[in-house]
C-alpha cells in the first residue's frame, strides 16, 4: 500500500511540473482559427488616391477615351476607313488599359503584387497613349468627310492627348523621384518598418518575462 501511495505522489508531482513547465513555455496551444492568406485580402477603396492629380486625370482619361470611342462607333460610312479604324483600336484600348490602371490603384491591387514597378507601367501606359491618341487623332483629322461624329472623335482625341500629356509628365517626375502613389517601393519599407517594429515589441516583452527564456 505505501508504495502504491509513494507512486501516485510521484505521479502527481510530475504532473504538477509538467503544468507549471507548460505554463511557463513561450510556445503556447492556442483555440484561435488560422485564417488562410487571400491575395484578395484586405481590398479598400483609396478615396486619398481618387482625390490626388493622378487618380484624377486617371478618371478624365478613362472617360474621354470611352467618349471618343463612342463617338468614332457611331460612323457609319467611311471611305477610306483605315483612319476611323486606328482611332476606334486606340480609344479602345486606351480606355481598357488605363480603367483596369485605375481600379488597381484605387483598391491598392498593386500592393499585393510588388514585384512590378509600377510607377514605370503607369508611365509606360501614358507615354504610348499620348503618343497614340495624337497619331491617331492627327490621321483622323487629315482624312475625314467633316460628319459630327468624325469632328467630334478629333476632338475628344485631342483632349486626351493633352491629359494623357499632362499625366505623363507628372508621372516622369514620380519616376525619377522614385517615390509616391503606386510604388509598391513605399509599401515595401511600410510593411518592413511595421515588421521590425512588432520584433522590438515581442523582444521587449521577453526581456520584461525573463521566465519565458
Amino acid at each position: 500500500m505505501r508504495s502504491t501511495e509513494e507512486a501516485e505522489g510521484l505521479d502527481g508531482e510530475a504532473s504538477n511540473t509538467s503544468m507549471i513547465s507548460g505554463a511557463g513555455s513561450p510556445y503556447q496551444p492556442t483555440t484561435e482559427p488560422v485564417h488562410a492568406r487571400s491575395i484578395f485580402g484586405g481590398i479598400r477603396c483609396d478615396v486619398d488616391y481618387l482625390k490626388s492629380y493622378f487618380g484624377i486625370l486617371k478618371g478624365v482619361e478613362v472617360v474621354l477615351s470611352l467618349i471618343g470611342f463612342i463617338c468614332i462607333e457611331t460612323i457609319m460610312m467611311c471611305s477610306p476607313c483605315g483612319g476611323v479604324y486606328f482611332f476606334e483600336f486606340v480609344s479602345c484600348s486606351a480606355f481598357v488599359v488605363t480603367g483596369a490602371l485605375l481600379v488597381i490603384f484605387c483598391l491598392n491591387l498593386h500592393t499585393k503584387v510588388p514585384h512590378i514597378d509600377w510607377n514605370l507601367t503607369d508611365l509606360g501606359n501614358t507615354a504610348v497613349s499620348t503618343f497614340l491618341f495624337f497619331l491617331s487623332s492627327l490621321v483622323l483629322a487629315c482624312i475625314n468627310h467633316n460628319t459630327g461624329a468624325e469632328i467630334a472623335a478629333v476632338t475628344f482625341g485631342f483632349l486626351a492627348t493633352g491629359v494623357y500629356g499632362l499625366n505623363t509628365f507628372l508621372a516622369v517626375r514620380r519616376w525619377r523621384r522614385g517615390g509616391g502613389g503606386g510604388n509598391p517601393g513605399g509599401q515595401r519599407a511600410t510593411q518592413s518598418s511595421e515588421y521590425m517594429r512588432a520584433r522590438t515589441a515581442s523582444r521587449g516583452e521577453m526581456e520584461a518575462r525573463p521566465e519565458l527564456a
